[in-house]
């Protein structure tokens, strides 16, 4: 059966004319909406047949069954399907690789700075064993990566840190 051996205009036509009269069942029943939507449903089939959509459709259906009947008994074609798995496999497997090395990557990089803190303490420590003096054992211990202490507030900020710390009391207090 092809697409030429259906008469497609009174096939079009009659299904607008159950639709509307759908529409005209809605609106007796339920009201102007749902009459509204059934009349813009109504009108779609007689808008495909005008613009040449139908035609458009009946190729897409009959190349998909195409396709469908070609694939069904193909061991070709299911080759391909194992092969596309096994590169989405793959794919998926990379990603994670690439994932964990960064998740590795910045763990060595915490450990190298840990290691570093406790290399300078030990260095301060055996500085104050050894008696040398303040501006030595500070000079031994500047390699120590620190957080910069922030000054105190004075005035305002001082007010800003009070405030915030009554809302911290209120919310814990509401066990938020």
């Amino acid at each position: 059966m092809g697409y030429n051996s259906i008469a497609w205009l009174p096939l079009a036509a009659g299904l607008t004319a159950i639709g509307l009269i759908a529409s005209y069942f809605a609106y007796r029943r339920r009201g102007l909406r749902p009459a509204l939507f059934w009349a813009a449903l109504a009108l779609l089939p007689i808008a495909a047949y005008l613009t040449g959509s139908i035609e458009m459709f009946w190729k897409i259906g009959s190349a998909i069954g195409k396709f469908a009947e070609g694939f069904a008994f193909s061991a070709e074609r299911w080759a391909g399907i194992a092969v596309a798995g096994l590169a989405a496999a793959l794919f998926f497997a990379a990603g994670g690789r690439r994932r964990r090395k960064a998740e590795r990557q910045a763990k060595k990089a915490a450990r190298a700075g840990q290691q570093a803190g406790a290399t300078g303490a030990a260095t301060e420590r055996a500085g104050l064993e050894s008696g040398a003096s303040g501006a030595a054992t500070k000079a031994l211990t500047t390699t120590r990566a620190e957080p910069a202490k922030k000054p105190a507030r004075a005035g305002k900020g001082a007010a800003v840190d009070d405030d915030m710390k009554d809302i911290e009391d209120i919310l814990r207090k509401r066990g938020i």
